[in-house]
């Protein structure tokens, strides 16, 4: 790419080469380049989703690496003189080497620190977190500016980045073309500065195994398919704005404190009548849920299916089977702690796009009408306040009491649009489905 830090021959003082640091710097950034290159253009050419998310991951991963690869090869350029143009070469040509030259560090400091500044400005504020292990930060004051100047940032990052994208196209014409006519034409050992003992001509095995590199890349770019987690995310995004998030179900069932993994729960098709005594139960009894009950959500996503889980939330159960009239319910769900399995798109899920926490921070599920369908089967019609907008809601549910212990099991479907959840582009149903299902899974004490 640019030019860099040569080895000084102990007799003339003079660089031929570049240093091994250097060569490796260069070639090491070159293929990140590349790689960056394809995967933004499969960024903007595949449909949202969980494998497209994972890519805008990738992306934003593999800039920082180029940014901080690019700031230790300036300073190591600053510290080493390169290796003299050939004493043949044009006047021209060699102020146009060192635009060029200039021009790569231009874009490769340019690129991963705009890219940067969207993702720091963005709307939602999302995490950066390296190949999924390593927190980064996000620029300072930007994440915590007003609408408007936020979005001012956005929008100047965003224009940058794609200007300097540009850029990087002609770059790489410029400087390809260039190695080509050293190497083919002028037959000087230009080629031999980065790929040490290069020789000029068409038959260099280093100039074919560069080129065969180049294309290796490119193919890796393409073939690259991420490894999806089981529990898929839950929050979109994509490079023009940086945006995520899903819809999360909204609960509607006792539950205490969820702490199993989201795993979908489906209603027994066989049914067991409590086992206690009628009498024990003919007023209504008050039951504490215990660790391990579960209450989670199913979405869909660009046709993926998205689960996750409400690891706090808590309920006061009042019920018995034989006092329908007065039994009653009431769960109160932390809506920050919603997770799906990927910390970077849930962070996305308590912004005013969707959860809107800040404003409101629980979602509550109250029932004190309830029916009974059939032989340990039964329906809870009650109202679910969240995001602020109150519906009804019937929750079909079977039950099994077995002496102190109850095992209830529900599972219903909601509408997120109903609640406000997705606002803005994520109202839309094409790439989030509007219908959510919510399950859980309880078990609790007599108290």
């Amino acid at each position: 790419m640019t030019a860099e830090a040569p080895i000084e021959t102990p007799s003339a003082g003079r660089p031929v080469r570049y240093t091994t640091v250097a060569v490796v710097l260069h070639w090491l950034i070159a293929a990140a380049i590349v790689f960056q290159i394809i995967l933004g253009w499969r960024m903007g050419d595949e449909p949202k989703g969980p494998a497209t998310y994972a890519i805008f991951q990738l992306h934003k991963s593999i800039g920082i690496t180029i940014l901080l690869l690019s700031l230790a090869r300036l300073a190591w350029r600053l510290f080493h003189r390169p290796p003299p143009h050939p004493v043949t070469q044009a006047r021209w040509e060699t102020i146009a080497s060192k635009i060029v030259h200039a021009g790569f560090y231009v874009i490769m400091i340019g690129l991963p620190l705009t890219g940067w500044i969207i993702v720091s400005a963005s709307r939602l504020t999302i995490p950066t977190v390296l190949y999924g292990a390593i927190p980064w930060p996000h620029l300072p004051f930007l994440p915590e500016l007003a609408a408007g100047p936020k979005h001012l940032w956005h929008e100047i990052g965003e224009n940058a980045h794609g200007l300097l994208v540009k850029l990087t196209y002609g770059l790489l014409a410029l400087h390809l073309g260039a190695v080509a006519k050293h190497q083919i034409l002028d037959r000087d050992a230009v080629l031999g500065h980065m790929a040490p003992g290069a020789k000029p001509g068409w038959l260099e095995p280093r100039a074919w195994l560069a080129a065969a590199g180049l294309v290796a890349v490119v193919f890796a770019g393409y073939a690259y398919r991420p490894a999806l987690k089981a529990k898929a995310p839950a929050a979109p995004a994509d490079i023009a704005d940086a945006q995520a998030g899903t819809p999360s179900a909204e609960p509607a069932a006792p539950a205490e404190a969820a702490t199993a993994a989201p795993t979908p729960i489906t209603p027994p098709a066989e049914t067991v009548a409590p086992a206690a005594p009628e009498t024990a139960l003919k007023d209504p009894v008050a039951w504490a849920v215990a660790k391990g009950s579960t209450l989670n959500f199913t979405a869909s996503w660009a046709g993926d299916a998205i689960e996750g889980q409400f690891k706090r939330w808590t309920a006061d159960i009042l019920f018995s089977p034989e006092a329908l009239d007065r039994s009653k319910l009431t769960v109160s769900i932390d809506m920050g702690s919603a997770a799906t399995g990927d910390d970077q798109r849930d962070s996305s899920l308590p912004s005013g796009d969707f959860f809107d926490t800040a404003a409101h921070p629980k979602a509550t599920f109250t029932a004190s009408k309830f029916r009974k369908t059939g032989e340990g089967k039964f329906v809870a019609d009650g109202t679910l306040d969240l995001r602020g907008v109150k519906k009804p809601v019937s929750l079909p549910f079977t039950l099994k009491i077995d002496g102190d212990t109850a095992t209830a099991r529900g599972v219903t479907t909601l509408d997120r649009t109903a609640f406000g959840v997705g606002q803005g582009e994520w109202a839309s149903t094409d790439q989030i489905g509007g219908k959510v299902k919510v399950n859980f899974a309880i078990t609790a004490k007599r108290k």
